[in-house]
């Protein structure tokens, strides 16, 4: 904090206290309310939402050490000092880090890890109490800096493993992917480091400055994730073993999956279903997922991908039907009937298949047609 009345200093202190109520009233609204004030018709993941809320309001109580930390910061080898150090330590990396992780609804990932790892940084801060005359808060500085790289690297990598999760049991992606999540990360280790490795106030209101649309990136990517918990992505869950009495066998028969989803999802048009599943279309088939996820591997594509271009294909004769019956078309309306929830999905999927925007390929079919262009 200023030591001296200055405009930078006002400033600081007007986004410190702003900061302290934004957090206190975030958490107070995660912890509270059952009602949400964004995309209320989505329901998000409840353990999202809590970790969420604890997050913001370790935030809140870290306004209060901070100032302390500002109080002793003359005294770095003083036991209040160290202690401080240790419960900013261990409360909020680990709340931070359990956020994040839970938005990857894959599967579970344990949080004892974090803590092992960031104990020594605790163990060393309380250390250098007790041995003044040892520099242990570079090492310590260091030792969190190679941290954060780490945790990262490691998010970048389970992000990507996600959203092949993602891709190989559902074909709506919509308010499921969570790449978001690292631009959050990035932006709020920068802001933590930047109270850890800096005494610039510039430095430190510019951070204050960031950490309020991060606030709102956060809650935004609460309210906005959905649940998938409630999807059964357990292979024949609902009809047991009748279900799984018609699965092939590991080694053979996997061709004769093509031809029961030729029957049972592209000849009864199963894939214009917007919310499906890969276990929904395992159970329709009757094949277990995972013999199902085994053959569209070995087709070199995936669920998502199989889906879309059933899709895709789709869109496509119908529109030359209704072109060729001289009947009006709207593109969004038509993208609809032909499974899309969100028309922004369907245009990125009909550009990365047909390497062109659905407005050029409409154009082309009206050059091809010699019909004026109908209403997209």
């Amino acid at each position: 904090m200023p030591e001296q009345i200055t405009p930078l200093s006002i400033l600081y202190l007007l986004l410190y206290g702003a900061g302290t109520a934004v957090a206190v009233v975030l958490f107070l609204y995660l912890l509270l309310c059952r009602g949400k004030a964004i995309a209320p018709d989505i329901t998000p993941p409840a353990r999202l939402r809590r970790w969420a809320a604890a997050l913001f309001g370790i935030m809140a109580v870290a306004h209060i050490w901070w100032i302390l930390f500002y109080t002793y910061s003359n005294d770095t080898r003083s036991v209040i000092y160290g202690l401080l150090v240790a419960i900013d330590c261990m409360a909020l990396p680990p709340v931070f880090v359990g956020t994040l992780l839970t938005m990857l609804q894959d599967r579970q990932r344990p949080l004892l890890p974090i803590v092992v790892v960031i104990t020594p940084c605790a163990m060393l801060s309380v250390l250098q109490v007790f041995l003044p005359s040892v520099d242990l808060t570079t090492p310590n500085k260091i030792y969190g800096l190679v941290l954060a790289v780490a945790f990262i690297l490691y998010m970048v990598v389970a992000v990507r493993q996600y959203g092949r999760w993602l891709r190989d049991n559902y074909a709506d992606l919509e308010h499921k992917e969570v790449w978001l999540s690292l631009t959050l990360l990035i932006g709020l280790m920068l802001l933590l480091m930047s109270y850890e490795y800096t005494d610039n106030y510039v430095m430190c209101t510019i951070a204050h400055l960031i950490g309020f649309p991060l606030a709102g990136l956060l809650l935004w990517r609460v309210e906005t994730l959905k649940d998938l918990s409630t999807d059964s992505l357990n292979p024949c869950s609902a009809q047991g073993d009748a279900c799984l009495s018609k699965n092939p066998s590991p080694k053979g028969e996997v061709s004769h999956i093509g031809q029961l989803l030729t029957k049972h999802c592209e000849d009864t048009q199963l894939y214009l279903q917007t919310d499906l599943t890969l276990s929904q279309l395992s159970a329709a088939v009757g094949v277990n997922r995972y013999y199902l996820s085994q053959y569209f591997a070995s087709q070199n594509t995936s669920y998502y991908e199989y889906i879309h271009d059933l899709r895709i294909r789709h869109f496509i004769a119908r529109y030359r039907e209704l072109a060729a019956a001289q009947k009006p078309i709207v593109a969004q309306q038509l993208a609809q009937k032909s499974g899309y929830h969100s028309y922004s999905t369907f245009s990125s999927a009909f550009k990365q298949r047909l390497h062109k925007s659905v407005a050029a390929w409409i154009r082309e079919e009206e050059l091809k047609s010699g019909k004026d262009k109908p209403h997209t």
